[in-house]
């Protein structure tokens, strides 16, 4: 007997109501699906199913066999999938969902290099407005930031864990002086983000080789906005000093355009996810671009750490 096609047939049973209409369903004789459940059932030795000439319904042992069953199944499922994507073109409609911020820093500038590598791949993507955060459902990846404790209802791979940094221009500092303690940010121009879970005014400053010790710093913006992307265009354009993630501002402390001050002080942490629909295979295309954006943005956040070491 062929266990997994027993199995295949058991389940059809179960969900067709019948061995009349799941022998339709598989186009198969109805003799030949009820010898499948028999044999079934003869080897696990235990009653599946409960027959009368009205319906079928499943007996104790069937409603817990059928649980095992179903999980067996579309593990088997999942596991050819796999197999077979190796040998599967790179090519087709990757659609992805990501918030502005994530959209512009993150997503858009990896889309060229992957498509030197891919060029049959294509992007629908999806920016997510305020107060409408798309289903993880409607897409195959969507990107969204969330702190360490994270856990989620959700199928979710993470892409980097990063941390915030303070950072100013080069402009800024050559012209207002780089601060060397925090406390020397009370003499700056501070630009903050607002969020509900921080202070207006308050810096939080964390130093990762001092046992974590974290102290809080009094400042008064001079911006105060609930849009990060906000705070990093005043930055670049010489604005003040403030905070944004390591991940996002990597590709500016790289090329120059902006410098972070007070290292290795950090003003928080948070992992980037890319969220998976439930149940659904992930196509080559998707996983070969969640290994591109990993690789581009690990190798952007350790450049500027490195560089990091190097500022004043």
């Amino acid at each position: 007997m062929d266990k997994l096609q027993a199995m295949h047939v058991f389940q059809t049973v179960v969900d067709e109501g019948g061995f009349a209409a799941a022998a339709r369903a598989l186009d198969m004789s109805p003799a030949g699906v009820t010898r499948y459940v028999s044999d079934l059932e003869a080897s696990v030795g235990a009653r599946l199913l409960q027959r009368t000439t009205r319906k079928v319904s499943l007996t104790e042992a069937g409603e817990a066999y059928i649980a095992r069953v179903r999980h067996i199944l579309n593990d088997v499922e999942d596991a050819r999938a796999v197999a077979q994507a190796h040998t599967l073109e790179i090519a087709g409609v990757l659609r992805i969902a990501a918030s502005p911020l994530l959209a512009t820093h993150l997503l858009a500038p990896a889309i060229a290099g992957f498509r030197r590598l891919h060029p049959q791949v294509t992007f629908d993507v999806s920016v997510e407005t305020a107060g409408h955060a798309h289903s993880v459902n409607e897409f195959d990846i969507r990107l969204l930031s969330a702190p360490p404790d994270f856990n989620g209802n959700l199928i979710a791979r993470p892409i980097i864990t990063a941390i915030g940094v303070l950072c100013a221009s080069p402009e800024y500092l050559a012209e207002r002086g780089v601060p060397l303690t925090p406390d020397d940010l009370k003499q700056h121009d501070c630009l903050q983000t607002r969020h509900p879970d921080r202070r207006v005014g308050v810096l939080e400053l964390t130093h990762p080789e001092a046992d974590g010790l974290t102290i809080e710093v009094r400042v008064q913006p001079v911006l105060l906005v609930n849009f990060v992307d906000t705070v990093l265009r005043a930055l670049l354009d010489g604005a003040g000093i403030g905070t944004q993630p390591m991940e996002l501002v990597a590709p500016h402390l790289n090329k120059g355009r902006l410098v972070r001050v007070l290292a290795p002080w950090t003003t928080g942490q948070f992992t980037l996810y890319a969220a998976l629909p439930s149940r659904k295979f992930l196509p080559a295309r998707t996983h070969a671009f969640l290994d591109y954006l990993t690789e581009c943005t690990r190798e952007s956040v350790h450049t500027a750490m490195q560089r990091a070491v190097e500022s004043p």
